[in-house]
């Protein structure tokens, strides 16, 4: 096993002791911000969320996928395609899409360009879409109307996502992983993502899911150690 890295370390031991019990939300986003302070980075760190959940993450009824765009924003602009023809065309390119079309762009995507973050794409198109699945899918690019990335307001949807709309899925684990913020960030920005996002997820609870929805809750920066959040437990029976 790879050991840590100093940078990680020495963030660590600066807050070791206060890091270890569940704190409120406030204090966590502070914590995290010492911690980088700590030990300083050439960049701005990601601060994320990790939510573990009571599902099963086998079961189809239990996924935990979507998309949401926080308070605050995330603090960074992403590059967004959009299939789309005629007048949503022209609005996505509008919007900000680095990259609009149909069957052009679709077999550019076939040829392996994927120098985007996230595509976008109008109903109509999605019958030609599909044949890219197996480009896109391994790589969580896929557009799916789950995720809000297969719409007929494409030009909202580009939008959204140009200015750092958060995807998110559950991993086997049942873990939900998001950014929702950068270090830079005042702490009341980075609380309000926080707490936007955990109530987004709780909201999305599925009807199969018993007992406890959110067991834990961390969030961290990009090289700090993780922080569990005090939460009000809520169960079902």
């Amino acid at each position: 096993m790879r050991g840590r890295s100093k940078r990680y370390e020495k963030a660590a031991g600066a807050l070791a002791d206060k890091a270890k019990t569940p704190v409120p939300v406030e204090e966590a986003v502070k914590l995290v911000k010492q911690m980088v302070g700590a030990a300083p980075t050439k960049f701005d760190q990601s601060v994320e969320v990790v939510l573990n959940l009571g599902i099963d993450p086998k079961q189809a009824d239990q996924m935990i996928r979507g998309s949401v765009s926080l308070p605050n924003g995330i603090g960074k602009s992403r590059k967004v395609i959009a299939f789309a023809e005629g007048e949503a065309a022209d609005k996505a390119k509008a919007a900000g899409a680095t990259e609009v079309g149909g069957d052009e762009l679709i077999q550019k995507v076939m040829g392996g360009w994927t120098d985007f973050d996230v595509a976008v794409a109008h109903p109509a198109l999605m019958g030609r879409v599909g044949r890219l699945g197996r480009v896109l899918g391994p790589q969580g690019k896929m557009p799916s109307p789950k995720s809000g990335t297969v719409t007929a307001d494409v030009e909202t949807a580009v939008r959204e996502y140009t200015a750092g709309k958060v995807e998110f899925r559950n991993d086997a684990g049942g873990n939900v992983h998001a950014v929702v913020g950068k270090s830079s960030f005042a702490e009341d920005q980075i609380r309000g993502n926080v707490e936007a996002f955990i109530e987004h997820i709780r909201r999305m609870r599925p009807a199969a899911s018993k007992g406890t929805f959110i067991k834990k809750v961390c969030i961290k920066a990009s090289m700090t150690p993780a922080v569990e959040l005090a939460l009000l437990v809520v169960t079902a029976t």
